[in-house]
């Protein structure tokens, strides 16, 4: 009897263990890997989850009449107002070239482009600045445009 119970002990406690393997939380999974989101509702929703925004990181460029916004899964088109040209200012410190791209967080409201405009398949509209970092000098990523 005894036995019978150990196997069914270790039984349950395998299957509990292969349950929570699938389990990843995203802020420490790495691209590529399979992630779970977890949507909290009702009360125990922050101000913040539910303002309907995005939160944000990847290396913002605005020259001339272009925002863009490149995170680590998709590229942005970033609407040119008020909120684009404060984040425009706050990166010129970091930038050595024009064309330099520099590491942003933000909240903004992501929507598709509209139908016949050319550009980038989502836009961003900036919300909130969260930070600006210093460009990481050891990537590789140059852009240079006519010289």
């Amino acid at each position: 009897m005894k036995t019978y119970y150990h196997q069914l002990v270790i039984l349950v406690l395998g299957v509990v263990l292969l349950s929570c393997k699938g389990e990843v939380s995203k802020e420490n999974s790495s691209p590529g890997e399979e992630t779970k989101t977890v949507i909290v509702d009702g009360k125990d929703r922050t101000q913040k989850q539910a303002d309907g925004l995005t939160l944000l990181k990847g290396d913002f460029l605005y020259m001339a009449d272009a925002a863009v916004l490149q995170t680590h899964r998709e590229i942005y088109a970033v609407v040119i107002d008020e909120k684009m040209h404060e984040l425009d200012e706050m990166v010129k410190e970091f930038k050595k070239e024009p064309t330099d791209m520099v590491p942003v967080e933000i909240r903004g409201k992501i929507s598709p482009k509209p139908e016949g405009e050319e550009g980038w398949p989502f836009r961003v509209e900036i919300k909130e600045i969260l930070g600006v970092s210093p460009p990481n000098p050891k990537t590789t990523d140059i852009i240079k445009i006519g010289q």
